[in-house]
């Protein structure tokens, strides 16, 4: 198993329950996500900025 450090760009939501499962879908694409969390929003795109660690399974 594999650590990694990644960011991610998420549309925003219409509500914070809407945000969070979008970003927790966005996440598990890219291994179990370990912590998360949104660094910035830009309200002229209508986005946020994630950055979190995600486990890997190692490839043998």
């Amino acid at each position: 198993m594999t650590t990694h450090f990644i960011t991610a760009e998420i549309d925003l939501q219409d509500s914070p329950v809407k945000l969070q499962k979008a970003i927790e879908a966005e996440l598990e694409k890219r291994g179990e996500p370990l912590r998360w969390a949104i660094t910035e929003v830009n309200t002229a795109e209508e986005t946020v900025q994630v950055e979190a660690v995600v486990t890997q399974d190692a490839i043998a």
